[in-house]
């Protein structure tokens, strides 16, 4: 019995299954009287749609990546957070008024 998969190995079983429909579904257009335009632009349409999606998992996987590895060794200076500023505050960033003004 097989273990389990790795998320590449998930990744890359969805992105078969995209590539797998930018093919079938102009097919099955066509074979339903689409013309061959409309079943061209579905293709095009779902190649764009699954290039991006493919993109965004890619991300996704690096992102969970370095939080995994920061996890088991802390993060490093240049990631520190938001602007990279150290140290903490009451009062960092947004509005604020002039003491016991009324805002109006």
């Amino acid at each position: 019995m097989p273990g389990p998969r790795t998320p590449y190995e998930d990744s890359a079983i969805v992105v078969r299954w995209a590539v797998f429909s930018c093919v079938l579904v102009p097919v099955v257009l066509l074979w339903y009287g689409t013309s061959l335009a409309g079943a061209t632009g579905t293709a095009l349409g779902l190649a764009a749609v699954t290039a991006v999606c493919r993109l965004l998992l890619r991300e996704s996987e690096r992102g969970a990546a370095r939080m995994k590895d920061d996890e088991r060794t802390g993060p490093s200076p240049s990631r520190r957070g938001r602007h990279h500023r150290t140290g903490t505050g009451a009062h960092r960033g947004g509005r604020h008024t002039g003491g016991n003004t009324p805002v109006g």
